[in-house]
């Protein structure tokens, strides 16, 4: 696939299936995504790979976390949580790790993750794999950020989910682009 097909084809994938990307494909995976604009080469951030059963640790976070915010949570919601993190072989917790620099405010930083994330998701649909971000109050909960092992100045902006497509990928319209796009008047 060519990047331009790359770029304008991909789309989220939601229903995730069994394998998870191989130790080679992560690789170019990771490779990818590391050369996502950085300006200052601060590299501000840092990816947690989680499969088998740390996905149920991981949901077990999850309900805690549910149960700090609404003690009365039911036994069936409890285990709506639990079951997030399976929706998918393997999860990469996607982690900004903010660094102190005069000419790079942490608003660059943000967006150099996010940059890094475009660039797993492009990479991932090249490579044949699904990968859907997913973010969420829980994504952003302390607790769970605490129990991913995150330090004071870190900060979970959600989580990649990578597997094997299931099902029909969906189509998405493609946009007009004078939509988006305007020029500013000269002189």
């Amino acid at each position: 696939m060519d990047a331009i097909e790359a770029l304008t084809g991909r789309v989220s994938v939601p229903r995730l299936a069994e394998p998870a990307p191989s130790s080679e494909q992560l690789e170019t995976l990771f490779q990818a995504t590391l050369r996502a604009p950085d300006h200052a080469m601060l590299r501000p951030w840092r990816f947690v790979t989680i499969t088998g059963a740390s996905r149920e640790r991981l949901g077990e976070l999850y309900a805690r976390a549910a149960q700090v915010d609404q003690p009365d949570l039911e036994e069936e919601m409890l285990d709506r949580y639990r079951g997030l993190p399976l929706r998918a072989p393997m999860l990469v917790a996607l982690v900004l790790t903010p660094k102190q620099h005069p000419k790079v405010p942490e608003i660059e930083q943000v967006l150099s993750l996010g940059a890094a994330c475009h660039g797993m998701m492009v990479a991932a649909h090249a490579m044949g794999i699904g990968a859907m971000w997913r973010t969420g109050a829980i994504s952003y909960h302390p607790l769970v950020a605490e129990g991913l092992g995150l330090t004071g100045d870190e900060t979970l902006y959600g989580f990649m989910y990578l597997g094997t497509p299931d099902g029909v990928r969906k189509k998405r319209p493609q946009l007009a682009v004078a939509d988006f796009v305007s020029a500013w008047p000269e002189g």
